[in-house]
C-alpha cells in the first residue's frame, strides 16, 4: 500500500505585543490547546511566545525540531506584526493566522487583548512580505472553542498545500489532438511547486514489455479477480492488467525522485488498445481507489484536481465527463416531483471505467464500447476489454476542477450536488447527477470560461474547504453554481 497523502503535523505559536501582558497570550493559548485536544485534535504547543525577532527564530527552531509541517499563528493579544509574519515567511509551509476574542465584560482593562485590531496589522504585514503560504479564515477571530473549529477546518487546506508542493505528475502522451481542451499550459502548476515529468507512450510500452512474466503478476491478478467477482466474463485479461498496474507503480517508484507523492495522466486511446491489447480503465480505477489518481486522455490538470480532492477528503475521487443530458422521459418517470430539481438541473456524469468499485452499485468488468465501435466493429471484444462498469452510488457530491487557461492563469469551479438513485440504463461508469441551477452554471462557467469536459468528483459536500484551498493557492477566479436571482457577470438580465 502506497502512502500517497500528506499527514499534517500542526504547530501552535502564540504572539504578544510587548506593551500587552504576555501572560494574557499564554492563558489564551492554554485555553485553545485545551479546547482543541478535548475535541480530539493533536497539536504541538510551541513554548516560545513571540514578542520580537529573537523569539521568532527560537520558535522556528522549536517548530522544526518537532517536525511540524503546518503552522497556526495565534494572536493572543494585539501581537507584533513584523516578527509574527516573519515566522510564517521563514517557516515556509502553510500557516493560518487567527486571533483571540475578548472573554468577558468584567475584565476589559489588563484582560483586554485587542487582537481584533492586531489581525488588521498582521494582514497588512502579510501583504508587505508577499506571503503566499498564509491562510486567513473567513472570520479569523474567536473564542477558544471557535478557533479550535477553525484549526480543524485548516487541516485539509494545509494538506492540499503540502501535497501539491511535494507532488510529481507523470504523464504518458502526447495529449490527444481531439482533446485539446485537456492540453492546457502547465507553467501554473510549476508555480504551485508541482513537478511534471512528461513521457511518451513508447516509454510506457517499453516498461510494460519489460514486466512480462513478472513474478508479482499472479498475486495482483488474483486480487483483481476477487474484486471483479466470480462471474467476470473477461477474466482472461486480468494478467495483462496486473502487468500494467505493476508497470505504473514501478515507474513511479523509480522516477519520483525528490517528490513524496505522485499521480498519473495517461494516454489511453487509440493506439493503446492495438499495442497493449487492452484498455487501461480498470487499472486506473484501482490506483485512484488508493488515492493514486490516474487521469484519462493525458489530462494533467485533471490528475491534479483529483489529487486535491484526495487531500481534502482522505478518500478516492473520480474524474468524469460532464457528458449528456437526462432524457425527459427518464426525468418525468424517476425524478420529477420526487427530488425538487428541474430537468435542466440534471445531467449524466460518465467515463469509460475509471471510477473505483467502491462507488459503483454493481461493478463489473466489461469492454470499452466506444473503442470497440472503431477498433473491433465486427468481432467479439478483445483489445477493448478492461473497463469497470456500473451505476455510480447515490449520495452527496462536489464537482470541482482546477484548470490552467490559455494565457497561463489558474481558474477553478466548485459546485455541490448529488447523485440521484436513478438507474442510468447506459454503459460505463455513469450516474445521474443533480446540481442546483446547473443550466446556468453550465453556460456561464463551464462553457463561458472554456472548461474541458472532465470534472473531478468528490463523494461528499466539501465545497467550503475546496473554495478556501483555491484561495490559499492564489486562484483569483473561483466560480460556483450561483443561485437563482444571483446573476453571472455575463448573464443577460432580460433573458
Amino acid at each position: 500500500m502506497y502512502d500517497n497523502l500528506p499527514v499534517v503535523k500542526l504547530g501552535l505559536v502564540a504572539t504578544s505585543r510587548n506593551c500587552f501582558p504576555i501572560a494574557l497570550s499564554a492563558k489564551r493559548k492554554a485555553a485553545l490547546v485545551d479546547a482543541y485536544t478535548k475535541a480530539g485534535g493533536e497539536i504541538v504547543d510551541i513554548p516560545t511566545i513571540i514578542e520580537n525577532e529573537n523569539d521568532t527564530m527560537k520558535a522556528l527552531e522549536e517548530l522544526r525540531a518537532a517536525g511540524c509541517n503546518a503552522l497556526v499563528v495565534f494572536l493572543g493579544n494585539f501581537g507584533p506584526e513584523g516578527p509574527e509574519t516573519m515566522l510564517a515567511e521563514k517557516f515556509g509551509g502553510p500557516a493560518m493566522f487567527v486571533a483571540a476574542a475578548e472573554e468577558t465584560q468584567e475584565d476589559l482593562f489588563d484582560g483586554r487583548g485587542d487582537a481584533y485590531c492586531g489581525m488588521l496589522n498582521a494582514s497588512y504585514s502579510i501583504a508587505l512580505r508577499n506571503l503566499k503560504n498564509v491562510y486567513i479564515p473567513e472570520f479569523p477571530v474567536g473564542t477558544a472553542d471557535e478557533i479550535a473549529t477553525l484549526i480543524f477546518e485548516f487541516i485539509p487546506i494545509a494538506a492540499v498545500r503540502i501535497g501539491l508542493s511535494n507532488l510529481k505528475v507523470f504523464s504518458f502522451g502526447p495529449r490527444p489532438y481531439d482533446f485539446l481542451a485537456c492540453n492546457a499550459p502547465i507553467k501554473p502548476l510549476f508555480d504551485l511547486g508541482i513537478n511534471i515529468q512528461e513521457n511518451s507512450e513508447l516509454d510506457l510500452f517499453e516498461a510494460f514489455n519489460k514486466h512480462a512474466n513478472d513474478p508479482r503478476i499472479p498475486e495482483i491478478a488474483a486480487d483483481m479477480a476477487k474484486e471483479c467477482g466470480a462471474d467476470n466474463p473477461y477474466a482472461g485479461i486480468l494478467p495483462k492488467l496486473a502487468q500494467y498496474e505493476i508497470t505504473l507503480l514501478d515507474w513511479a517508484e523509480a522516477n519520483k525522485g525528490a517528490a513524496k507523492y505522485f499521480v498519473f495522466a495517461n494516454k489511453c486511446w487509440p493506439a493503446f488498445q492495438t499495442q497493449f491489447g487492452f484498455v487501461p480503465c480498470y487499472v486506473n480505477s484501482r490506483l485512484t481507489g488508493r488515492c493514486i489518481p490516474v487521469s484519462c486522455e493525458v489530462d494533467i490538470y485533471g490528475a491534479v484536481t483529483e489529487y486535491i480532492i484526495c487531500c481534502v477528503t482522505g478518500a478516492a475521487p473520480t474524474l468524469l465527463d460532464i457528458n449528456n443530458t437526462v432524457p425527459e422521459d427518464m426525468f418525468d418517470a424517476e425524478i420529477k416531483g420526487k427530488y425538487g430539481y428541474q430537468l435542466t438541473d440534471t445531467f449524466m456524469g460518465f467515463h469509460c471505467g475509471n471510477t473505483s468499485s467502491c462507488y459503483l452499485t454493481k461493478p463489473k468488468m466489461s469492454y470499452q464500447r466506444i473503442m470497440k465501435r472503431s477498433l473491433e466493429p465486427d468481432s467479439e471484444p478483445n483489445i477493448s476489454r478492461g473497463t469497470l462498469e456500473g451505476d455510480i452510488m447515490p449520495g452527496d457530491i462536489t464537482f470541482f476542477r482546477l484548470q490552467g487557461t490559455a494565457d497561463c492563469k489558474l481558474q477553478s469551479y466548485v459546485a455541490q450536488g448529488e447523485v440521484l438513485p436513478v438507474a442510468t440504463r447506459s454503459f460505463g461508469g455513469i450516474g445521474v447527477f443533480a446540481i442546483p441551477e446547473m443550466k446556468r452554471f453550465y453556460r456561464h462557467v463551464l462553457v463561458g470560461k472554456h472548461y474541458p469536459h472532465h470534472g473531478g468528483v468528490a463523494f461528499a459536500h466539501v465545497g467550503k474547504v475546496l473554495f478556501e484551498c483555491m484561495k490559499l493557492l492564489g486562484v483569483k477566479d473561483i466560480a460556483f453554481n450561483q443561485p437563482k436571482g444571483m446573476l453571472y457577470k455575463d448573464e443577460n438580465p432580460f433573458a
